[in-house]
């Protein structure tokens, strides 16, 4: 992991914390949800990622020496620090479990905790779950579109910094079978993989002795790189006649990459040559740019693709770049906070809230999540968050309680998930979601609603707001 430390964070909450505390507001309890408003790359939904990252961050999260030091010199007063010394994330966190398909305006995680502590740690929130969400939806459009096909991420060399290591996570979450980020699969324990770049057949004479000592070294595992100077008429004779060389030691060469050109094309003469040669379990993979679009064309095209390597476009979440994520105030000292706005759909939902997933007889989902007050039992309606005139009856259809708790002082309250348990279960829940949800143009849009009770909730805070400024 990374290493995090307190300040970890934007000096605006730190700030708003020294008022708190020098009031003697430190230790009133407060209420935020993280939610996210618009659905990335005109999809139908989102895969919430980052939760573990979180939570394995939150159990040791606290200020040491050299961020006090630092603080020190930030007009900070010494009783301020002196309570940041001892300070540790003592509160609670409920949540969608991580994997889960999500939606605009449902709360996905929940946090609970003093005030101070509940401000500290919306930067490091929202830096690990909007980007590892982004990525790991990313990663799923392309493996819905890969149809079978493996997924391999190649970004790190081209991702913002650090954030290659979580984009590797978040990959494997979303649907990737393997990353070649060595330290990401030390770390998160999923396979790695990497083979050779153009620099290993440039710093030989010839390919062929390029591709003859690569095969003697990695006979388990050879994939040769063959558009270093001419595809057909060079690379693959030349992996042909060493696939056919292994074969002759009882071994097998794994695979033939192609990194430039005309995919298709290419994908398919290459084919062609491998099966003539009898080498028809030679696998082809291919690189170069590739996104949910490019693979989704290729196949469209029957390109004979086994193996995607997907870097740039994967890792920097392109072209959306960041999810539209949020965490805001819903109630303060026991009282429900919020936010209004010019803007409709920015007014904010008040309380402790739960979200209820509406279920068909099979168990799939309905199209529809309701938000309603925590505690208030079965909701009988499901209305628009901002039309009165939509609305609907769910008393009747089956539900599933999406949020709960993850942590409480310092500690899960469960064991913590491996990779390998997320992503089975997020492929489960997309395989629950319907396919017109899926659909990779114009996918039908999934409803968040609210409960009765939360719209009059919603509606009498309004007018209160309202009323004071009248």
């Amino acid at each position: 992991m990374i290493d995090i430390s307190g300040t970890y964070t934007d000096q605006y909450q730190l700030t708003m914390g020294q008022v708190y505390f020098s009031k003697g507001e430190a230790e009133e309890t407060a209420i935020f949800d993280y939610f996210f408003r618009k659905l990335p790359f005109e999809g139908g939904f989102a895969i919430f990622a980052g939760l573990e990252t979180l939570l394995d961050y939150l159990q040791d999260f606290k200020f040491s020496d050299k961020d006090l030091e630092f603080l020190s010199t930030q007009n900070f007063s010494k009783e301020y620090l002196d309570y940041l010394k001892d300070f540790r994330f003592r509160g609670k966190i409920f949540s969608m479990k991580e994997g889960d398909v999500v939606f605009p305006g449902a709360p996905v995680v929940r946090v609970e905790a003093n005030i101070i502590e509940a401000q500290i740690i919306e930067t490091l929130l929202l830096n690990v779950l909007n980007f590892q969400t982004l990525i790991a939806t990313k990663a799923a459009r392309m493996a819905i579109q890969a149809k079978g096909s493996t997924l391999i991420d190649f970004g790190l060399r081209r991702a913002q910094g650090f954030g290659g290591y979580h984009a590797s996570r978040a990959a494997i979450i979303g649907g990737f079978e393997a990353t070649s980020n060595t330290r990401a699969g030390r770390d998160f324990h999923f396979p790695v993989s990497g083979t050779m770049a153009h620099s290993f057949i440039q710093s030989y004479e010839n390919e062929l002795d390029a591709f003859r000592d690569f095969a003697e070294i990695h006979p388990k595992n050879a994939i040769l790189l063959v558009d270093t100077y001419d595809t057909l008429k060079s690379g693959i004779p030349n992996a042909i006649q060493v696939g056919k060389e292994m074969e002759s030691r009882g071994e097998k060469l794994k695979g033939i990459r192609l990194d430039s050109g005309d995919l298709a094309y290419l994908a398919r003469k290459s084919r062609e040559m491998l099966d003539k040669a009898g080498l028809d379990y030679v696998k082809i993979s291919v690189s170069n740019q590739l996104d949910e679009h490019l693979i989704k064309s290729l196949l469209d095209q029957e390109a004979p693709i086994d193996i995607f390597g997907v870097g740039t476009n994967l890792v920097t979440g392109k072209p959306d770049a960041a999810l539209d994520g949020v965490y805001k105030l819903s109630l303060f000292k026991n009282k429900p906070r919020i936010k209004l706005s010019e803007t409709i759909a920015k007014v904010t939902l008040p309380h402790r809230k739960q979200v209820y997933r509406l279920l068909d007889d099979s168990g799939n989902f309905l199209g529809a999540d309701v938000v309603c007050v925590a505690g208030e039992g079965n909701p009988e309606m499901m209305y628009h968050p901002y039309d009165p005139l939509k609305f609907r009856f769910v008393g009747d259809v089956e539900k599933e309680e999406l949020l709960s708790l993850v942590m409480e002082d310092q500690k899960r309250v469960h064991k913590e998930t491996s990779i390998k348990e997320i992503k089975e279960f997020s492929k489960k829940r997309l395989e629950q979601l319907p396919t017109e949800y899926k659909r990779f143009f114009n996918p039908h849009i999934y409803k968040v609603g609210i409960s009765g009770k939360l719209k009059d909730e919603r509606n009498s805070l309004i007018e209160e707001h309202k009323n004071k400024r009248s």
